[in-house]
């Protein structure tokens, strides 16, 4: 694994153009700053929102507000509400973002998840 060093900086996450992303229902509209190796959103999804696919990249998700369901492919549910975060590596859960109200998140992933 690549050893990325980050210089100390504050994130204004106000100053950064959120960018569109179509569910499978509903839309996520992203804040993203990306560095080498290593992704910081914060994420908002709409009312309703359901993600088009099942995903097995690793992140750590903190609910910032509202409530969160994240489905896995197996059939397993659980709630993500505020405050609380869940953490996963690459390719040891297929999961997918589920949202009944809006709902916004932390999201950081990067090559540290890489599962060994």
């Amino acid at each position: 694994m690549t050893q990325h060093n980050i210089p100390f900086q504050v994130i204004d996450w106000t100053k950064i153009e959120p960018s569109k992303h179509a569910g499978e229902k509903g839309s996520a509209l992203w804040n993203t700053l990306q560095l080498p190796g290593l992704r910081i959103r914060i994420v908002t999804y709409s009312a309703g929102y359901v993600a088009d696919h099942w995903c097995q990249k690793g992140h750590i998700v903190h609910c910032l507000q509202g409530e969160l369901i994240t489905e896995h492919e197996n059939g397993e549910r659980y709630t993500l509400k505020e405050g609380m975060t869940y953490v996963v590596s690459d390719n040891l859960s297929s999961h997918r973002s589920v949202a009944k109200q809006q709902v916004k998140l932390l999201i950081v992933d990067g090559d540290f998840l890489q599962s060994r």
